[in-house]
Formats: structure tokens, sequence, C-alpha cells
């Protein structure tokens, strides 16, 4: 393995930052983008690598990857175009890359393992683009180790998010899996990560925004912030507007917040919902499940994608107190998702004890069971996103 795959295993969400002066499908998004400005910048900001496109399609070239290298000797850098000789990835190491994109779409078997070989040779790693199935398997057949799964069919540039996550989903476990396109907010390359992706492969998105290393900040930093007990179209309003990544829905029966259903949310927004011991089939793209305790729900539940737990709920047991909260948490190996009473007055005290993957506050953001208060929506969600 190259440092291409090192640096995409490594633990937490990685993304890719990629300077892209246009795109075929959306036109000029930052012309004037310098490749040496924006790699550095994307690696002060935390990104695991850096894609430079070396296709004049894309308003890039050669002379980018060899300005990128030069003014960054230490970044990971992968080349993206469309490369179809052994010549190409040649040029493409020489020129500093330490990893090169393979496009299954214009390749047979025969040309795509030719390269792949050629690649390992050079100790060159190779992100193998897949869009659908059938593309996915022959990556997996090819035993690529850095496989890209590109939500944008790039015949009709049309993207299907949804169709991508079941393919990161069904991908093998061994290799490393990369999201790329579609993804503009947290709670979207959340999802990618959930469904099994190590990292995201973000262009557009970081082009378009006004300070693109402090998107590439935003998409990487967690916790995510979750506002539960929603009954309300005008409260997921709220929710969505403060900039909460999560809405939860709570279907249980006993429950005083019970909805009588998962409503829409934007596509910014992830949505939950919320059962006690027995769940029903819902629209929610993630499932919390508690247990039931003495006619109540249990003090800590889970968070599901389908029938796999992704996610551990740390709670408080029901309308009582736990002085060991915050230390079980703590404790508790993978993803934390801290619940109970929290709110804008202590929920940044509670981030910096147990560094959760995510928050959950419902009750204290009320004025009464179900309806929220935006004043104290917005409060929470700002100071659980303060760094």
């Amino acid at each position: 393995m190259g440092r291409f795959s090192d640096a995409l295993r490594e633990p937490g969400l990685g993304v890719i930052g990629e300077v892209k002066r246009r795109s075929p499908s959306e036109g000029d998004l930052r012309p004037r983008a310098d490749p040496v400005e924006f790699t550095v910048a994307f690696e002060r900001a935390g990104a695991a690598a850096v894609s430079i496109l070396v296709d004049e399609r894309f308003g890039g070239s050669l002379a980018d990857l060899k300005s990128a290298r030069n003014v960054s000797p230490d970044a990971c850098l992968l080349a993206k175009g469309f490369f179809t000789e052994e010549l190409q990835l040649l040029q493409m190491k020489l020129a500093g890359a330490d990893a090169a994109l393979l496009l299954l779409r214009d390749l047979d078997d025969g040309r795509a393992a030719a390269l792949l070989g050629y690649a390992t040779e050079l100790g060159l790693d190779m992100l193998v683009e897949a869009h659908d199935a059938a593309e996915l398997q022959r990556a997996v057949r090819l035993r690529a180790q850095v496989i890209g799964i590109n939500a944008r069919d790039l015949s009709t540039f049309e993207i299907d998010r949804r169709a991508q996550l079941e393919l990161i989903a069904r991908a093998p476990h061994d290799r490393v899996i990369v999201a790329e396109s579609g993804i503009n907010s947290r709670a979207q390359g959340a999802a990618a990560e959930l469904a099994g992706a190590d990292a995201l492969l973000v262009g557009s998105a970081l082009m378009r925004a006004p300070d693109p290393a402090a998107k590439l900040r935003e998409l990487l930093a967690r916790p995510l912030v979750k506002v539960c007990g929603l009954t309300r179209e005008e409260d997921v309003a709220v929710a969505a507007e403060a900039g909460a990544d999560l809405a939860g829905f709570i279907l249980a029966e006993e429950s005083p917040r019970r909805a009588e259903g998962v409503l829409d949310v934007p596509d910014t927004m992830l949505s939950v919902a919320v059962f006690v011991q027995d769940v029903a089939e819902t629209s929610a793209d993630l499932v919390q499940l508690y247990g039931r305790e003495n006619g109540h729900r249990s003090r800590d539940g889970v968070l599901l994608r389908g029938d796999r737990r992704v996610a551990t709920v740390i709670d408080l047991p029901w309308q009582e107190d736990d002085p060991q909260h915050l230390e079980r948490a703590r404790a508790t190996v993978g993803r934390v998702m801290l619940a109970g009473g929290l709110a804008a007055d202590n929920v940044r005290a509670a981030i910096e004890a147990v560094r959760p993957w995510a928050v959950d506050a419902s009750s204290r953001l009320e004025v009464a069971p179900g309806v929220k208060d935006p004043e104290l929506v917005h409060a929470y969600v700002e100071a659980a996103q303060c760094p």
C-alpha cells in the first residue's frame, strides 16, 4: 500500500479536497483557482489528500500537479484525469503524484489490469472508480485496493446519492472506499461514512464555497448535531436553518413528544426515527433504538443504518440523573451519540469531556413537549458547533 491508501485508512472520515476550475456538468466553478494555494490550504484544513485535475476539460494541466508538488513536498496528491495508457501513469508519477484515477467506464478488464499492474511497479496507488453494481464487481475482481463510488453518472451527469450509498454498503470492508460527487453538507458526508466510506472526494462544493478551506473543515468537523423530538414542519425548518445535521422524530407511543410520522427534511440533513423496543418501517435515514425498562425507554440505545449498528447512544435514565453519564460515554468504544439533558449551557463542556461523534438534544429546547423554541434551538446548535 502507498501513501495515498495509507492516508485514507487513518481513523475517522477523511476528505480528499479537489482543485477543480471547471466541470463539464457545471461549467466554470473557480476559473482562477491556484493549485499551489489550495493544496496548502486544504492540507492545513485537515485534508487526507489533495486531488489535482490534470485534464484541460476541467481547466487543469500537468503543470498544476507539478506546481502543487513543488510547493508541498509532503502533501498526498491524486492526479485526476482520463488515463488509458501506461505512459500517462509514468507522467503522473514523474510529476509528483502519489495516486491516479482509473475510470472503469473507459477501460475493459484487460486494459485496467495492465494499468493496475504497471502502477504497482511505479509505486503509484490507483483510485479505481465505479458508478454502478457491475463496475463495483469489476473493481473487486481486479483486486483494486482503493475504490471510488461515484454518485454522478458521467453519461448523463445525474447524481443518485441513494444508489451510491447502497453500493458503498455492499463494497468489501477490506478495501478503502471513497464516496465521490454530490456531497455538499456534513450530514451527506456522514451518510457515506455510516454506509462504510473511509473518505469523501469533494470538489465542486469546495470550489463554490466563499472559503474552500473552511468548507473542508466543516465537512470534517464533529460532533454532528441532532435536534430530536420534532413534531412540526416549522420546527424542522428551524433546526435546518440553525445548521443541525440530524432531525429526530420520536415514534414511541409512550413519549410525550411522539410524532405522527417522519417529516420531510432538507437534503442537507439526515432523518432519524426513534423507537422503543418495536421498530416499524419508515422513510428515515437512520433508526435510534432503545429497549424498554420499567415501562419506559432504556437508559442507552443504538443508532442503526438498516440492520447494522453504526453508533452507541449514551443517554440518561428516564427522568433521572446519572453522575457517571459523561464518564460512561467517554469509556464507550466506537462512535458515540451523547444524549440526555443537553442544551446551549452545557453542550460545549460535554463535548470537550467526551469528544462524541454526535450530540442529541430535545426536551431542553422546548416551550412544550414537541414544540421547539427557535432561540433555544439556535443557541444549542451554535454552542455545539463552536470550535
